[in-house]
Protein backbone atom coordinates (compact mmCIF):
# COMPACT_ATOMS: atom_id res chain seq x y z
CA UNK A 1 0.00 0.00 0.00
CA UNK A 2 1.14 3.55 -0.81
CA UNK A 3 -0.43 6.72 0.54
CA UNK A 4 -0.21 10.41 -0.36
CA UNK A 5 -1.20 13.42 1.71
CA UNK A 6 -2.38 16.20 -0.60
CA UNK A 7 -0.27 19.36 -0.35
CA UNK A 8 -0.36 22.82 -1.91
CA UNK A 9 1.01 21.59 -5.23
CA UNK A 10 -1.55 18.77 -5.48
CA UNK A 11 -4.88 20.25 -4.37
CA UNK A 12 -7.51 21.50 -6.79
CA UNK A 13 -6.90 18.86 -9.46
CA UNK A 14 -9.00 15.83 -10.31
CA UNK A 15 -8.10 12.59 -8.58
CA UNK A 16 -7.52 10.72 -11.87
CA UNK A 17 -5.19 13.45 -13.16
CA UNK A 18 -3.29 13.48 -9.89
CA UNK A 19 -2.81 9.71 -10.10
CA UNK A 20 -1.66 9.90 -13.73
CA UNK A 21 1.24 12.08 -12.55
CA UNK A 22 1.88 10.46 -9.17
CA UNK A 23 1.78 6.91 -10.56
CA UNK A 24 2.71 7.28 -14.27
CA UNK A 25 3.32 3.53 -14.69
CA UNK A 26 -0.31 2.71 -13.84
CA UNK A 27 -2.35 2.25 -17.07
CA UNK A 28 -5.50 4.35 -17.30
CA UNK A 29 -7.65 1.24 -17.71
CA UNK A 30 -6.34 -0.23 -14.43
CA UNK A 31 -6.69 3.11 -12.67
CA UNK A 32 -10.41 3.18 -13.46
CA UNK A 33 -10.78 -0.48 -12.49
CA UNK A 34 -9.04 0.04 -9.13
CA UNK A 35 -11.29 3.03 -8.40
CA UNK A 36 -14.35 0.80 -8.94
CA UNK A 37 -12.88 -1.98 -6.77
CA UNK A 38 -12.05 0.50 -3.94
CA UNK A 39 -8.36 -0.26 -4.21
CA UNK A 40 -7.89 3.49 -4.53
CA UNK A 41 -9.51 5.49 -1.75
CA UNK A 42 -9.69 9.11 -0.61
CA UNK A 43 -9.97 9.68 3.13
CA UNK A 44 -10.54 5.92 3.50
CA UNK A 45 -13.66 6.01 1.27
CA UNK A 46 -14.46 5.08 -2.31
CA UNK A 47 -14.00 7.98 -4.70
CA UNK A 48 -14.66 8.93 -8.32
CA UNK A 49 -11.88 9.92 -10.67
CA UNK A 50 -13.53 13.31 -11.11
CA UNK A 51 -13.21 14.18 -7.40
CA UNK A 52 -11.35 17.46 -6.82
CA UNK A 53 -8.62 16.95 -4.25
CA UNK A 54 -8.54 19.24 -1.23
CA UNK A 55 -5.60 20.25 0.93
CA UNK A 56 -4.92 17.53 3.50
CA UNK A 57 -6.82 14.74 1.72
CA UNK A 58 -5.39 11.25 2.19
CA UNK A 59 -5.12 9.17 -0.99
CA UNK A 60 -4.44 5.46 -0.45
CA UNK A 61 -3.50 3.01 -3.19
CA UNK A 62 -3.74 -0.74 -2.57
CA UNK A 63 -1.90 -1.76 -5.74
CA UNK A 64 1.24 -3.67 -6.70
CA UNK A 65 4.67 -2.12 -6.20
CA UNK A 66 5.50 -2.61 -9.88
CA UNK A 67 3.43 0.46 -10.74
CA UNK A 68 5.50 2.82 -8.60
CA UNK A 69 8.68 4.51 -9.79
CA UNK A 70 11.61 2.87 -8.01
CA UNK A 71 13.93 4.85 -5.75
CA UNK A 72 16.54 6.77 -7.72
CA UNK A 73 14.63 6.87 -11.01
CA UNK A 74 13.17 10.27 -10.18
CA UNK A 75 16.70 11.70 -9.80
CA UNK A 76 17.75 11.29 -13.45
CA UNK A 77 18.00 15.10 -13.75
CA UNK A 78 21.10 15.02 -11.53
CA UNK A 79 23.05 13.76 -14.57
CA UNK A 80 22.50 17.09 -16.37
CA UNK A 81 25.31 19.62 -16.59
CA UNK A 82 25.56 22.53 -14.16
CA UNK A 83 25.55 25.44 -16.65
CA UNK A 84 22.53 27.68 -15.98
CA UNK A 85 22.26 31.41 -16.72
CA UNK A 86 19.59 32.85 -14.38
CA UNK A 87 18.17 36.23 -15.39
CA UNK A 88 15.60 36.46 -12.56
CA UNK A 89 14.41 34.26 -9.72
CA UNK A 90 12.01 34.45 -6.79
CA UNK A 91 10.06 31.95 -4.66
CA UNK A 92 7.55 31.29 -7.47
CA UNK A 93 9.46 31.29 -10.73
CA UNK A 94 12.79 31.34 -12.51
CA UNK A 95 13.77 32.98 -15.81
CA UNK A 96 16.67 31.27 -17.55
CA UNK A 97 18.69 32.35 -20.58
CA UNK A 98 18.94 29.16 -22.64
CA UNK A 99 22.01 28.84 -24.87
CA UNK A 100 21.62 27.79 -28.50
CA UNK A 101 22.15 24.05 -28.95
CA UNK A 102 20.45 23.00 -25.72
CA UNK A 103 17.03 21.32 -25.87
CA UNK A 104 14.40 22.46 -23.36
CA UNK A 105 12.88 19.00 -22.68
CA UNK A 106 13.93 15.39 -23.11
CA UNK A 107 13.55 14.60 -26.83
CA UNK A 108 13.18 11.39 -28.81
CA UNK A 109 16.90 10.76 -28.40
CA UNK A 110 16.49 10.58 -24.60
CA UNK A 111 18.84 13.51 -24.02
CA UNK A 112 19.35 13.99 -20.25
CA UNK A 113 21.19 17.30 -20.45
CA UNK A 114 18.18 19.56 -21.07
CA UNK A 115 17.25 23.00 -19.81
CA UNK A 116 14.54 21.69 -17.47
CA UNK A 117 16.91 19.07 -16.03
CA UNK A 118 19.56 21.74 -15.41
CA UNK A 119 16.92 23.81 -13.62
CA UNK A 120 15.75 20.84 -11.53
CA UNK A 121 19.36 20.07 -10.60
CA UNK A 122 19.89 23.69 -9.54
CA UNK A 123 16.65 23.76 -7.52
CA UNK A 124 17.55 20.47 -5.84
CA UNK A 125 21.03 21.74 -5.02
CA UNK A 126 19.62 24.89 -3.41
CA UNK A 127 17.02 22.94 -1.41
CA UNK A 128 14.06 24.29 -3.35
CA UNK A 129 13.01 20.97 -4.89
CA UNK A 130 13.06 17.40 -3.66
CA UNK A 131 11.15 14.84 -5.77
CA UNK A 132 10.70 12.66 -2.68
CA UNK A 133 8.64 15.38 -1.02
CA UNK A 134 6.38 15.91 -4.03
CA UNK A 135 3.46 13.67 -4.90
CA UNK A 136 2.58 14.86 -8.40
CA UNK A 137 4.27 18.20 -9.09
CA UNK A 138 7.60 18.88 -10.75
CA UNK A 139 8.81 22.43 -11.55
CA UNK A 140 7.87 22.96 -15.19
CA UNK A 141 8.64 25.23 -18.14
CA UNK A 142 5.84 27.58 -19.19
CA UNK A 143 7.21 28.30 -22.67
CA UNK A 144 9.70 26.68 -24.98
CA UNK A 145 12.04 27.72 -27.77
CA UNK A 146 13.82 25.68 -30.42
CA UNK A 147 17.05 23.84 -29.63
CA UNK A 148 19.07 26.22 -31.82
CA UNK A 149 17.36 29.41 -30.62
CA UNK A 150 18.70 31.11 -27.50
CA UNK A 151 16.98 33.29 -24.94
CA UNK A 152 14.48 33.51 -22.12
CA UNK A 153 12.51 30.51 -20.89
CA UNK A 154 10.12 30.75 -17.93
CA UNK A 155 9.92 28.03 -15.26
CA UNK A 156 7.24 27.76 -12.54
CA UNK A 157 8.43 26.42 -9.17
CA UNK A 158 4.99 25.53 -7.80
CA UNK A 159 1.60 24.42 -9.11
CA UNK A 160 -0.36 27.67 -8.45
CA UNK A 161 2.29 29.64 -10.35
CA UNK A 162 2.27 27.17 -13.23
CA UNK A 163 -1.51 27.44 -13.49
CA UNK A 164 -1.51 31.26 -13.53
CA UNK A 165 1.40 31.63 -15.96
CA UNK A 166 0.02 29.04 -18.40
CA UNK A 167 -3.27 30.96 -18.49
CA UNK A 168 -1.50 34.31 -18.92
CA UNK A 169 0.50 32.93 -21.84
CA UNK A 170 -2.65 31.47 -23.38
CA UNK A 171 -4.40 34.85 -23.03
CA UNK A 172 -1.34 36.62 -24.49
CA UNK A 173 -0.76 38.68 -21.33
CA UNK A 174 2.98 37.98 -21.40
CA UNK A 175 4.86 39.64 -24.27
CA UNK A 176 8.00 38.07 -25.69
CA UNK A 177 10.29 40.06 -27.96
CA UNK A 178 12.89 38.50 -30.19
CA UNK A 179 15.96 39.88 -31.92
CA UNK A 180 17.51 38.37 -35.02
CA UNK A 181 19.91 39.02 -37.86
CA UNK A 182 18.50 38.62 -41.38
CA UNK A 183 19.87 38.95 -44.90
CA UNK A 184 18.81 42.12 -46.63
CA UNK A 185 16.61 44.91 -45.25
CA UNK A 186 12.84 44.33 -45.01
CA UNK A 187 10.61 47.02 -46.45
CA UNK A 188 8.81 48.83 -44.96
CA UNK A 189 11.09 49.04 -41.89
CA UNK A 190 8.17 48.35 -39.53
CA UNK A 191 5.22 46.11 -40.38
CA UNK A 192 2.95 43.31 -39.20
CA UNK A 193 2.77 40.69 -41.93
CA UNK A 194 0.10 38.02 -42.33
CA UNK A 195 0.60 34.63 -43.94
CA UNK A 196 -0.46 30.98 -43.63
CA UNK A 197 1.78 28.29 -42.18
CA UNK A 198 1.52 24.53 -42.66
CA UNK A 199 3.65 22.06 -40.69
CA UNK A 200 5.22 18.88 -42.01
CA UNK A 201 5.76 16.90 -38.80
CA UNK A 202 7.72 14.15 -40.56
CA UNK A 203 10.34 16.65 -41.74
CA UNK A 204 10.08 18.91 -38.67
CA UNK A 205 9.72 21.77 -41.11
CA UNK A 206 7.02 24.26 -42.10
CA UNK A 207 5.90 25.98 -45.27
CA UNK A 208 4.52 29.52 -45.52
CA UNK A 209 1.94 30.68 -48.07
CA UNK A 210 0.37 34.02 -48.96
CA UNK A 211 -3.09 32.46 -49.32
CA UNK A 212 -5.02 29.96 -47.14
CA UNK A 213 -4.08 26.32 -47.75
CA UNK A 214 -5.51 23.02 -46.44
CA UNK A 215 -4.03 22.29 -43.03
CA UNK A 216 -2.60 25.80 -42.78
CA UNK A 217 -2.85 28.25 -39.87
CA UNK A 218 -2.90 32.04 -39.96
CA UNK A 219 0.28 33.67 -38.66
CA UNK A 220 0.97 37.31 -37.77
CA UNK A 221 4.57 38.45 -37.42
CA UNK A 222 5.53 42.02 -36.46
CA UNK A 223 9.06 43.24 -37.12
CA UNK A 224 11.04 46.46 -36.70
CA UNK A 225 14.35 47.11 -38.46
CA UNK A 226 16.80 48.40 -35.83
CA UNK A 227 19.95 48.69 -37.94
CA UNK A 228 21.44 47.56 -41.26
CA UNK A 229 25.00 47.02 -42.43
CA UNK A 230 26.82 45.09 -45.16
CA UNK A 231 23.74 43.28 -46.43
CA UNK A 232 22.45 42.26 -42.99
CA UNK A 233 19.81 43.79 -40.71
CA UNK A 234 19.11 43.54 -36.99
CA UNK A 235 15.36 43.13 -36.33
CA UNK A 236 13.12 43.15 -33.30
CA UNK A 237 10.21 40.74 -33.71
CA UNK A 238 6.94 40.23 -31.83
CA UNK A 239 4.82 37.15 -32.52
CA UNK A 240 1.07 37.79 -32.52
CA UNK A 241 0.60 34.07 -33.16
CA UNK A 242 2.87 31.33 -31.93
CA UNK A 243 3.58 28.63 -34.50
CA UNK A 244 6.50 26.25 -35.02
CA UNK A 245 9.50 28.02 -36.63
CA UNK A 246 7.26 31.03 -37.33
CA UNK A 247 9.96 33.73 -37.26
CA UNK A 248 12.47 31.71 -39.28
CA UNK A 249 10.03 30.49 -41.92
CA UNK A 250 8.01 33.71 -42.28
CA UNK A 251 11.04 35.97 -42.67
CA UNK A 252 12.57 33.54 -45.17
CA UNK A 253 9.28 33.60 -47.08
CA UNK A 254 9.53 37.40 -47.18
CA UNK A 255 12.99 37.07 -48.72
CA UNK A 256 14.99 37.72 -45.54
CA UNK A 257 16.17 34.41 -44.02
CA UNK A 258 17.99 34.49 -40.70
CA UNK A 259 21.77 34.52 -40.67
CA UNK A 260 23.05 31.06 -39.76
CA UNK A 261 19.76 29.31 -40.58
CA UNK A 262 20.48 26.46 -42.98
CA UNK A 263 16.97 24.96 -42.76
CA UNK A 264 15.10 27.97 -44.17
CA UNK A 265 18.04 29.87 -45.63
CA UNK A 266 20.78 28.98 -48.12
CA UNK A 267 24.18 27.52 -47.31
CA UNK A 268 25.98 29.80 -49.73
CA UNK A 269 24.64 32.89 -47.94
CA UNK A 270 25.92 31.64 -44.61
CA UNK A 271 29.44 30.79 -45.73
CA UNK A 272 31.95 32.81 -43.75
CA UNK A 273 29.51 33.80 -40.99
CA UNK A 274 30.61 33.01 -37.39
CA UNK A 275 27.29 31.34 -36.41
CA UNK A 276 26.72 27.64 -35.79
CA UNK A 277 23.00 28.30 -35.27
CA UNK A 278 20.41 30.77 -36.51
CA UNK A 279 20.97 34.27 -35.13
CA UNK A 280 17.72 34.39 -33.15
CA UNK A 281 17.22 35.24 -29.48
CA UNK A 282 14.12 35.49 -27.29
CA UNK A 283 15.73 38.46 -25.61
CA UNK A 284 12.98 40.24 -23.62
CA UNK A 285 9.89 39.18 -21.64
CA UNK A 286 7.25 41.51 -20.15
CA UNK A 287 4.47 40.61 -17.71
CA UNK A 288 1.71 42.83 -19.13
CA UNK A 289 -1.18 41.43 -17.01
CA UNK A 290 -4.24 43.53 -17.99
CA UNK A 291 -6.29 41.17 -15.78
CA UNK A 292 -5.76 40.03 -12.14
CA UNK A 293 -2.76 37.74 -11.60
CA UNK A 294 -3.56 36.33 -8.12
CA UNK A 295 -0.33 35.82 -6.13
CA UNK A 296 1.80 37.08 -9.05
CA UNK A 297 0.50 40.67 -9.00
CA UNK A 298 3.95 41.89 -7.99
CA UNK A 299 5.18 41.04 -11.51
CA UNK A 300 2.69 43.33 -13.27
CA UNK A 301 4.48 45.63 -15.72
CA UNK A 302 7.94 44.20 -15.05
CA UNK A 303 10.30 43.32 -17.91
CA UNK A 304 13.42 41.17 -18.04
CA UNK A 305 15.98 40.65 -20.79
CA UNK A 306 19.12 38.70 -21.53
CA UNK A 307 22.37 40.29 -20.43
CA UNK A 308 23.92 40.17 -23.89
CA UNK A 309 22.88 39.15 -27.38
CA UNK A 310 25.19 36.44 -28.79
CA UNK A 311 25.28 38.20 -32.18
CA UNK A 312 25.59 41.74 -33.54
CA UNK A 313 26.23 43.70 -36.71
CA UNK A 314 29.38 45.14 -35.20
CA UNK A 315 31.16 41.80 -34.85
CA UNK A 316 30.65 41.14 -38.55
Amino acid sequence: MRSYTIGENDCGQRLDRFLAKAVPLLPQSLLQKYLRLKRIKVNRKRSEGSYRLALGDLVELYINDEFFVQDGQEDAFLSARDGLEIVYEDENLLLADKPAGLVVHVDNEGQVDTLINRILKYLAGTGQYDPRRENSFTPALCNRIDRNTCGLVLCAKNAPTLRVLNQKIKDREITKRYRCLVFGTPSPPHATRKAFLRKDAAKNQVEVFDQPVPGGHTILTEYQVLASRDGLSLLEVILHTGRTHQIRAHLAHLGHPLAGDTKYGQNRQNQGLPYRYQALCAYRLTFDFPTPAEHLEYLRGRSFQVKKLPFSLEEL
